[in-house]
């Protein structure tokens, strides 16, 4: 049995970002990936908004990203919310696929030596008054002090721990495919009386990355290549001839959050702890504050230079910021249905963001900057804060860790 301070459940943009903000501060810390590498299928989310990119300047490492993005000074919510008048030098949202976003953080992961069981995945958990038991797929057992778990929306780890997922169930579906065709789509965004669909070009190549609304709703089921084609052609009237799928995936609007983020030893984080519709794109950037926040506290319950009920302001902090995510992507879900009211409705709120106090007002919100957690104790920050320093760390505008 391996010993570790810490064990990361899920080795994606949230465990990525918490080993390395562990491993900084001197915390021996290993994560539990199901993967045999970083390498990620289709690219998923599609970005990271401007207080993900402040804390990740706070740790030296933004330049990695903005090299390789595009920068765009809008976020969205029901329409383009323009974001260059915020007091931020990172007043922007830089578009950059999941999977360069992974690769980069575990370069960053890498350099820091942490130990990654790859092929591997949590299969049952048992706690006690001093640490975690861990069991793993392949027979192997790990011992912690504490365990978190990163490891997605139908997380092992928050099961295992008997933590409750309240929420709302689906109502509507959405495929999302990268594809081959043999006929030009139409490009760009549409909309039906189905809602709404978009095809994209596909970077670095000649696919098509496609969100098609389904209709009826078909939560559950492993999507397939001839529901893509179906829904294309309920759509557009054709399905141009799609073929060779890179990916294909579904997902809903099913809105839920982890009743609590620590149980004793087990904590949760990112999709562990709240899953909900990716319009926005908040889904990913909401994990690695997630990240940054109980990172610091968590190096500090282990090194004995704070109180275990330091790690209870993480839930107190962290639970309303999702909170919050959870309610406007359901708003952003309801102002997409295509009948004449909720049309009307969405006529109604264009013209209000078009007004300068609520644009910043929901602008904000959406790029994470009104969401600011109360501050642990000066002495905790300034000690994790010298704990990276051999680590390029650099302070970015705003207070650590500001998650």
């Amino acid at each position: 049995m391996a010993d570790h301070a810490v064990v990361i459940a899920g080795g994606g943009p949230t465990g990525l970002m918490l080993a390395g903000e562990l491993a900084l501060a001197g915390v021996d810390v290993a994560i539990v990936e199901r993967r045999a590498n970083q390498d990620l299928v289709g690219s998923r989310a599609g970005g990271l908004h401007s207080r993900a990119i402040e804390v990740l300047d706070q740790r030296g490492i933004a330049d990695r990203f903005l090299s390789q993005g595009k920068l765009f000074q809008v976020v969205h919510f029901h329409i383009p919310l323009d974001i260059s008048d915020f007091p931020t030098r990172h007043n922007y949202v830089l578009g950059l696929w999941q999977n360069h976003i992974e690769r980069i953080l575990a370069e960053w992961v890498g350099e820091l030596a942490v130990t990654i069981y790859r092929g591997r995945e949590v299969t049952d958990i048992a706690q006690d008054d001093t640490g975690v038991d861990v069991a793993l797929s392949d027979g192997q057992s790990l011992r912690a002090e504490y365990l978190v778990g990163c490891d997605g929306g139908r997380s092992l780890v928050r099961k295992a721990a008997g933590i409750a997922f309240p929420g709302w169930d689906a109502t509507t579906s959405w495929l999302i495919a990268e594809v081959e065709t043999a006929e030009e789509p139409k490009w760009g965004f549409h909309q039906d009386a189905l809602g709404s669909h978009g095809i994209g070009k596909v970077e670095n190549g000649g696919s098509a990355r496609m969100v098609l609304t389904e209709q009826p709703l078909r939560p559950g089921s492993e999507p397939t290549l001839r529901d893509v084609s179906e829904a294309l052609v309920a759509v557009y009237g054709t399905d141009y001839g799609i073929h060779s799928p890179t990916w294909i995936s579904r997902f809903t609007d099913m809105t839920r959050q982890a009743a609590a983020y620590r149980d004793r030893r087990v904590l949760l984080a990112g999709d562990a702890a709240h899953v909900h519709p990716p319009v926005g794109g908040q889904g990913l950037n909401t994990g690695v504050q997630d990240a940054v926040n109980l990172g610091w506290k968590l190096a500090q319950v282990v090194k004995q230079a704070s109180p275990e009920s330091l790690l209870d302001t993480y839930h107190a902090e962290r639970h309303p910021v999702a909170a919050r995510v959870l309610h406007n992507t359901m708003a952003q879900v309801a102002l997409r249905r295509p009948d004449d009211r909720t049309k009307a409705l969405g006529e109604t709120m264009s013209e209000l963001l078009g007004m300068d106090e609520p644009r910043r007002r929901i602008a904000a919100m959406m790029s994470g900057h009104p969401l600011r957690s109360r501050r642990g104790t000066q002495a905790a920050r300034t000690t994790h804060a010298r704990s990276g320093s051999a680590h390029r760390q650099r302070p970015a505008a705003g207070l650590y860790p500001a998650a």
